[in-house]
C-alpha cells in the first residue's frame, strides 16, 4: 500500500489557479527587490575602426594563404608566411570575440 507524502518544506506543489483564482508560481511567490542598474550606451560600443580591423585581418590571412600557395609571396612558397597568415586569422578571431 503506498503511503501519502508528508506535508512540509520542500514538497513540490503543482502550478495553476489556487483557490482565490490567481495563478501560483516561484516568480509571484518570491518579490526580487534588488535594483541592477543598465549599462551605459558608451560603454557597450565598439569603435568603428575595429569591425573594419575584423574583417582586414582575416582577409589579410586568406590573402597571405592563397598568395603563398602560389608562389607569389617573396621567399617563394614558405612556412613563415603560412604561420604569419594563421596569426593574423587568429587576432581577428581575438578581436571579434570582444567586440560589442
Amino acid at each position: 500500500m503506498a503511503t501519502k507524502a508528508k506535508a512540509g518544506p520542500g514538497k513540490a506543489q503543482k502550478k495553476g489557479r489556487s483557490a482565490g483564482g490567481r495563478t501560483t508560481s516561484a516568480r509571484t511567490t518570491a518579490r526580487n527587490d534588488r535594483y541592477t542598474p543598465p549599462i551605459p550606451k558608451n560603454a557597450k560600443t565598439s569603435p568603428k575602426w575595429m569591425g573594419i580591423g575584423i574583417i582586414a585581418l582575416f582577409l589579410i590571412g586568406v590573402l597571405v594563404v592563397i598568395l603563398n600557395y602560389a608562389g607569389l609571396l617573396p621567399g617563394g612558397v614558405n612556412n613563415l608566411w603560412l604561420v604569419a597568415a594563421i596569426g593574423a586569422i587568429f587576432a581577428g578571431l581575438i578581436m571579434a570575440t570582444r567586440y560589442h
